[in-house]
């Protein structure tokens, strides 16, 4: 049943207001009075049947979904945070003290398949709206970087070895009676990979791989004659033939199971050569360092190949167009996309002044200030690990980490404001008639 809606006039005798009670200069405060929830109830309601028992607020759902991102919190300990801090909960719109929890953290979830991609590039969307008009810049700043899934570090002996052992749940599931479990044999194998980098288990560890993978495949053949036609079982059951049948060269390999869409990324990092995730595109005002566009690739594609897709999200969602993109040397090859000009660091011309390679150096140099914010989203705001299911999951996590990092810009900017206006009122008392005490 669809939600109702929040009124922010009715009041209660019995409990004193949140509104009264706490201090209208927190940052948090500030931002709750900003945002255009109304938008979320218009853009959302839809998305809800007119029968049944009554949904939970979508102010309270979307600002769930926020103070997640802002405070680097999983579902569970979001739900916690708001039972816990009155600011929160004046945040996800609650005019009383609540004491008990706002949803199970599993509502989160069925909350964010509702709504998708689409309902998350919304709430992405509003956070630039926040901003104003400073916000369009002429000059943005694009990079590519990895969002990591949430996956061990795939070898073809740990794939092999969790086939047997989901082939086994499977049967028991399904009442397929398999000729032997393996549960000895396998702990057994893996037991004999940890001589692999020594000259006397090399051998051993090479046998044991290769006889996890022959019991592999006999489990997935008896699987394979004892399932129904259950789409779900089916599907999995494909997946691990694919993994078994791949060899170390080959391409569209699957590095997860659980994550078939899953890709290998090697960004030449010293520290990480391989990354296992999906590759996403952002799009960063020059100035005011506004995330503009977020994008999430479904392919491993060629960085410059990716600019015109993430461009056009910035005209869809911040409705105009950037006259020019500024970019690393991984873009060469293009130098406009449409009506923006692409600008990569290249040798200066021939007839360069000294003014103009002055300029050119500043201008790359202030596209370097998209790796930090790229850090920042990492660490900060959960980019760094993405827990959300499937290709879905990484467009959704990725547009909600872009949201949260300009809320958090925002709220910044509301601090310096308050900071710079006591320091003024402070420094004009000082100097007036009466002057504070020594």
């Amino acid at each position: 049943m669809k939600p109702h809606r929040t009124n922010s006039a009715q009041g209660s005798f019995l409990l004193p207001d949140l509104a009264s009670q706490l201090d209208p200069r927190q940052a948090l405060y500030c931002l709750a009075m900003a945002i255009d929830w109304k938008s979320f109830e218009d853009a959302f309601g839809p998305l809800y049947s007119a029968e049944g028992r009554p949904a939970l607020p979508i102010r309270r759902m979307v600002g769930l979904l926020m103070l997640k991102h802002l405070q680097n919190l999983s579902d569970d300990r979001v739900v916690d945070f708001w039972s816990l801090s009155p600011y929160a909960q004046f945040f996800c719109g609650e005019r009383e003290m609540q004491w008990g929890l706002p949803c199970e953290a599993s509502e989160l979830v069925h909350f964010r398949n509702r709504i998708g991609p689409d309902g998350a590039e919304k709430i992405f969307a509003s956070t630039i709206e926040l901003h104003g008009e400073k916000a369009k810049e002429k000059e943005v700043v694009v990079d590519t970087t990895t969002q990591e899934k949430n996956i061990t570090y795939p070898t073809d002996t740990k794939l092999a070895a969790k086939i047997v052992r989901g082939g086994v749940k499977l049967a028991k599931k399904n009442g397929v009676t398999l000729r032997q479990s393996f549960e000895r044999t396998v702990s057994k194998l893996l037991a004999a990979q940890r001589g692999r980098r020594h000259k006397n288990g090399a051998q051993r560890a090479r046998k044991a791989s290769r006889r996890l993978k022959t019991i592999a495949w006999r489990v997935v053949r008896q699987l394979d004659k004892g399932l129904d036609a259950n789409a779900g079982d089916r599907r999995w059951l494909e997946v691990a033939k694919r993994v078994l049948k791949q060899k170390k060269g080959d391409s569209q390999k699957v590095y997860s199971l659980h994550e078939p869409e899953v890709y290998c990324l090697s960004k030449g990092k010293e520290h990480k050569k391989y990354e296992f995730g999906a590759k996403a595109s952002l799009v960063v005002g020059k100035t005011h360092g506004v995330i503009l566009g977020a994008y999430s690739l479904p392919e491993n594609d060629y960085d410059g190949h990716t600019l015109d897709r993430a461009l056009k999200q910035v005209e869809r969602i911040a409705r105009y167009r950037p006259e020019v993109a500024i970019a690393d040397r991984g873009y060469r090859g293009k130098s406009r996309c449409g009506e923006t000009e692409i600008v990569t660091p290249k040798p200066p011309k021939k007839g360069a002044t000294n003014y103009e390679k002055r300029k050119a150096r500043q201008r790359f140099r202030r596209r370097a200030a998209i790796e930090p914010r790229i850090g920042h989203l990492k660490s900060d705001f959960r980019l760094g690990r993405n827990f959300l299911k499937g290709q879905i999951g990484d467009a959704i996590n990725l547009l909600l980490a872009a949201a949260a990092s300009n809320l958090s810009l925002w709220m910044r900017q509301v601090l310096l404001r308050l900071v710079s206006a006591h320091r003024i009122f402070q420094k004009k008392w000082q100097d007036g008639p009466y002057p504070l005490p020594a």
